[in-house]
């Protein structure tokens, strides 16, 4: 029966969204309804606790590989380059006020 419920908790409510407030009062409930004891109850939030972190971090996880392949894919610069093409302009820019400078007498 535990198995069951947590299985259809983490459907129906989604594991990665679950806060610790909601499996709380989930645990809570069922405690007043008699279908689980209080060592039942810490195990259920326990369990659910760390479903729902390892499902967050999947979902991370997930979320930076497919933002990654779009970056590339769309062939966007990524923030390290763009800060490395500054430096460069600058460089040129210093180099070319250096050589204005040689010019003028």
């Amino acid at each position: 029966m535990k198995e069951i419920l947590k299985n259809i908790v983490c459907a129906g409510l989604g594991a990665a969204f679950l806060t610790k407030d909601k499996i709380e009062e989930l645990k809570d409930e069922l405690l007043e309804k008699g279908r689980m004891s209080q060592d039942e109850g810490r195990q259920f939030v326990d369990d659910l606790l760390n479903r729902s972190e390892k499902a967050k971090e999947q979902m991370n996880q997930w979320v930076e590989k497919k933002v990654a392949e779009r970056v590339e894919r769309l062939n966007l610069a990524t923030k390290d380059e763009i800060a490395a093409l500054r430096r460069s302009i600058e460089e040129l820019r210093a180099d070319m006020a250096n050589k204005n400078d040689e010019r003028q007498p």
